[in-house]
């Protein structure tokens, strides 16, 4: 069965803890069984509420200003754009609120990006239903909490000790791993930056190189993994 979405006009209002009114949740997720799932085990708790479901960054931007959340769960690829770079959009907004970044994936990276756009964490899917609603609590309460795999190396690039992967590639080079994103051979790619195939070859052996990456399928998946790509 399906669980009608909430939306700012007809959110569940579960009963409020005898100290303090619940946690308001936004939820920005595009796929329905993994925002119904979200939902039904944030909501399953007393002090936990979702008052707005959103499925693009669009629409997330329009639902903060109108259900005032105290946590935004965004989810980091969405169907308009990357949620990282959409926090600073929702802090403009809402100054208050406390955006948690949900992903599939991710490096230490992506997390620190997080971090420096003013995100309150980032937590990764797999680590379980339980997990994300102790990290909604403790960001709510202040905290800036990231999975416990990802600490250490976010810690380590904000403190400038550590360049990122890929932070050393070249503005072709770049150029070259987007293209490789869309699926492009050696040759479309040499075509598509205007050089001769054997530049647009060494173009991308340095990408893969930079990256430690065996093939081109596998510098694409490193590169999103540390949000080098969108």
């Amino acid at each position: 069965m399906i669980v009608r979405s909430a939306t700012c006009k007809d959110a569940p209002m579960p009963s409020p803890s005898p100290h303090s009114r619940p946690v308001r949740i936004l939820l920005v997720e595009d796929h329905d069984m993994v925002a119904e799932a979200i939902c039904l085990a944030l909501e399953r708790s007393p002090d936990l509420q979702i008052v707005g479901r959103a499925a693009s960054v669009a629409s997330a931007l329009a639902d903060a200003s109108c259900c005032e959340p105290d946590v935004v769960l965004m989810d980091r690829r969405l169907p308009d754009g990357d949620g990282v770079a959409a926090i600073a959009d929702l802090l403009a907004l809402v100054p208050n609120v406390r955006v948690l970044v949900l992903a599939g994936e991710g490096g230490g990276s992506v997390a620190a990006r997080v971090a420096e756009t003013g995100g309150s964490g980032l937590i990764l899917k797999a680590r379980g239903l339980n997990e994300l609603e102790d990290a909604v609590r403790r960001v709510a309460a202040g905290e800036v909490v990231f999975s416990q795999d990802l600490l250490g190396d976010v810690l380590e690039r904000l403190s400038g000790r550590v360049r990122g992967l890929g932070a050393n590639l070249t503005p072709r080079e770049r150029e070259a791993l987007d293209l490789l994103q869309e699926g492009r051979t050696t040759a479309e790619i040499s075509v598509q930056l205007g050089v001769a195939l054997n530049t647009g070859r060494n173009h991308v052996q340095r990408v893969l190189e930079k990256l430690g990456a065996r093939s081109q399928l596998e510098a694409v998946a490193i590169a999103r993994r540390e949000g080098l790509l969108k």
